[in-house]
């Protein structure tokens, strides 16, 4: 997934269209490590690299977690986010998630399509 993040710029679009400021740790951590290099992730501190998403997630309104294969990442970070009251949208392509990710998600979506009307869901709550 490190070199495929289209996907990225799809949710961006979509979160901008609604008025949310997306925060995304990719445009940071790819500049930091210059993810052009051969084997750069294996460059990556664990602890800065875990402390910075982390306070990314203190900041967040609404954490999306982009699940199209299981990552422990953002798993951990859907899970934090819902320790910290954030409100979280799962776009979840697995056939059946862990527990730890539905208990965790306030919406479930399969496709990034679905992304603008569960944000809108997510704005309807907070009015």
């Amino acid at each position: 997934m490190e070199k495929r993040q289209g996907y990225r710029e799809a949710i961006k679009r979509i979160c901008i269209r609604c008025g949310y400021t997306p925060i995304d740790p990719w445009q940071r951590e790819k500049i930091l490590y210059r993810a052009t290099e051969p084997n750069w992730w294996t460059k990556v501190p664990p602890k800065d690299f875990i402390k910075r998403d982390l306070e990314d997630i203190e900041k967040c309104d609404v954490l999306i977690a982009y699940l199209p294969k299981l990552s422990a990442g953002t798993c951990m970070e859907l899970f934090y986010a819902k320790m910290k009251g954030k409100q979280t949208i799962c776009i979840c392509k697995l056939k059946n998630p862990s527990p730890w990710i539905t208990a965790h998600s306030d919406i479930i979506i399969k496709k990034i399509s679905e992304l603008e009307e569960a944000l809108e869901k997510i704005g309807e709550k907070k009015v």
